[in-house]
């Protein structure tokens, strides 16, 4: 049986990302093949397909580290054909094939179950985007960070993290600050409960080691002098989660925030987390996110477009979330 992927090869003829159709004897091994019925494309993805920094470890690869579908064969206890599925990282889309495909076969335990009532469409309009979106918000809730206890600062809030991560705090309550480059979201990011928007060029310059103390939270998703920034002005025992490095993987701060206010800088990861919690922020998504404002974040593409869709994240250029559907 053939099936049709978004592949990177690089060789003698360099490298190169195209739409191919593979035959299913080149999946690599695995316990589980699940027929893929939706995809979505991450920063990390567009990193991949771009060529912008090196994400792919193996060639030929078939990129996408996230899918939703539907189990077609399993040699596994835990999955049977018919179950519906989703995958999130475990170097899927980095170090063994990925999602941005008609096709996967995987291992049985990077799988989950689809949390009812979730579609196919709407766990890849979360995807690992508003899956580390429930990461950061978990993270902020485990360090004691409540409702009505002060600003949260949300950075990147037109990406796929910073609007799932805005959405799910403003509906527990939260008084969300978003940061955004692209001011002409501002009615987007009321729209999903930020109550103020401010311009990242007032956080994405080199800042001082200490600032007026504003944050009792932040989520940060660029890195760089803006997560910085971002933790020389949190509160007194506040708490940041880091994310993402969209602007850089520098840290160009301080120890001041920490040793003299009592910040927490909380890493949150993705791909590697243990199963019990990445079930648990699985959970929480599927009873707790507005499933209508999800329909405003995300935008459904099909496999053909890709390519210059990635090209356009890495730009900067998109909002919100992107849904591939791998069968269109």
């Amino acid at each position: 049986m053939s099936f049709n992927a978004i592949v990177i090869r690089k060789d003698e003829s360099g490298y190169r990302v195209a739409k191919e159709e593979l035959d299913e004897s080149t999946l690599p091994e695995g316990d589980v093949l699940v027929a893929i019925d939706h995809s979505t494309i991450n920063y990390k993805d567009g990193l991949a397909i771009t060529g912008k920094a090196p994400i792919a470890r193996i060639f030929p690869l078939v990129t996408g580290i996230d899918f939703a579908g539907t189990v077609r064969e399993s040699a596994s206890g835990d999955f049977g054909p018919g179950d519906r599925v989703v995958l999130n990282g475990w170097g899927v889309g980095e170090t063994h094939w990925g999602g941005l495909s008609q096709l996967a076969r995987v291992k049985a335990d990077w799988l989950i179950p689809l949390p009812a009532p979730l579609t196919t469409r709407q766990a890849m309009a979360i995807g690992t985007a508003g899956y580390t979106s429930m990461l950061c918000v978990m993270a902020l809730e485990d360090h004691g960070v409540e409702p009505g206890g002060g600003e949260i600062l949300v950075t990147g809030a037109s990406g796929g993290v910073g609007s799932i991560a805005i959405s799910l705090l403003a509906k527990r309550g939260y008084t969300v600050v978003a940061s955004t480059g692209k001011t002409s979201e501002a009615d987007y990011l009321k729209l999903l409960g930020a109550a103020e928007i401010i311009d990242r060029a007032t956080l994405s310059q080199p800042g001082k080691p200490l600032a007026k103390e504003r944050w009792a939270g932040v989520i940060d998703t660029v890195g760089g002098a803006t997560l910085a920034n971002a933790c020389a002005a949190t509160r007194y025992g506040g708490v940041v989660a880091a994310c993402g490095m969209a602007q850089s993987l520098d840290f160009p701060g301080s120890v001041a925030p920490f040793i003299l206010r009592g910040v927490t800088l909380a890493g949150v990861d993705s791909v590697q987390c243990p199963m019990p919690r990445r079930l648990k922020a699985w959970e929480r998504l599927a009873a707790e996110l507005d499933l209508d404002q999800l329909e405003a974040i995300a935008t459904e593409i099909g496999l053909d477009e890709v390519i210059p869709t990635a090209q356009q994240l890495i730009e900067g250029k998109v909002r919100g979330r992107i849904v591939v559907d791998v069968n269109r």
